[in-house]
């Protein structure tokens, strides 16, 4: 029973597909996947059967339908049903093929061979049941703000004292690792990759290894930011945090005790009407919003300390 997995099926209008991912990854799916029917779209979330019983799947139809009928849409169809994890393993990724992203990365499907000719930083990816595919609009953005950070940034620097430091970033919710690695890939010294689900970290192992990357420039943890707080030697550079906007509100007061004056975070995960809360959360913890790009109905806030 302990392999054994709810696979939720919501039929709705494709203007739904964000919300519905959202809602779906809001419930707790660790995956999820869409395809067009006709003119429909087909979303599938993915969670453990010990974590939803029939009442609670009951609950998140109503809440499917609420959300379409709050912007005037067609109510969506949910239907479910139990299936063994390698099932699962295999009934995404057929969906899933290499994407670029931004104008340096390309996210490439692990069981796929890699292109040949390709001038772009390749990620090479299984995510497991994690967050983070780059399907994402929020992980989309999350990759695009760190090719400006560490494009402005070297890859090393000197400190006040003229000493020689690596550029440093902490992830904050790591999922699949997809961030840690493309942060690595552009450049930075190390990352510190954390996240409250045993699940997310056993994947960013595994992508860690598919990507050759040396264990001592990405270290993953189980936890959040009082993890970091014990692995980090120095305060760290960069932030990128994508989870939703209520828990980075939450953990602000926090994540600010790891930053310097001159560290920089990206947050993203956030619906744009939440972003103006996330916003006045961010000035109450000194930091100030540089820019915010949307896709969607997602936004990602690139801040500075104030």
């Amino acid at each position: 029973m302990a392999n054994t997995w709810w696979e939720l099926q919501i039929l709705c209008e494709p203007a739904l597909e964000d919300s519905v991912s959202w809602r779906l990854e809001d419930f707790g799916c660790r995956g999820t996947a869409s395809e067009s029917k006709g003119e429909s779209c087909l979303v599938k979330g993915y969670l453990p059967v010990f974590q939803a019983q029939l009442l609670d799947l009951a609950a998140l139809g109503l809440w499917l339908q609420q959300d379409a009928l709050c912007i005037g849409l067609s109510a969506p169809s949910l239907t479910w049903q139990l299936i063994d994890e390698e099932d699962w393993a295999s009934s995404w990724k057929q969906y899933w093929h290499p994407q670029e992203i931004g104008d340096r990365f390309l996210i490439n499907p692990a069981w796929l061979p890699l292109p040949e000719n390709s001038d772009r930083l390749v990620i090479r990816l299984d995510p497991g049941v994690a967050f983070g595919t780059g399907n994402h609009a929020t992980t989309q953005l999350c990759l695009e703000s760190l090719e400006m950070r560490l494009s402005e940034v070297p890859k090393s620097f000197l400190s006040q004292g003229g000493k020689q430091e690596s550029v440093v970033i902490a992830d904050i919710g790591c999922g699949s690792g997809i961030l840690s690695v493309g942060a690595v890939l552009l450049g930075a010294e190390k990352v510190y990759a954390v996240d409250t689900d045993p699940l997310a970290v056993q994947s960013t192992f595994s992508n860690r290894a598919l990507n050759d990357v040396s264990p001592e420039r990405l270290v993953p943890a189980e936890g959040s930011v009082d993890i970091l707080k014990k692995l980090i030697e120095r305060p760290v550079d960069g932030i990128v945090c994508n989870i939703l906007a209520d828990v980075i509100i939450q953990l602000l007061p926090e994540i600010s005790e790891i930053c310097k004056p001159s560290t920089w975070a990206i947050f993203s995960g956030i619906l744009v009407e939440q972003s103006t809360s996330v916003a006045e959360a961010l000035a109450k913890n000194g930091w100030v919003v540089a820019t915010m790009w949307k896709r969607k109905e997602w936004c990602c806030l690139n801040v500075r300390r104030s």
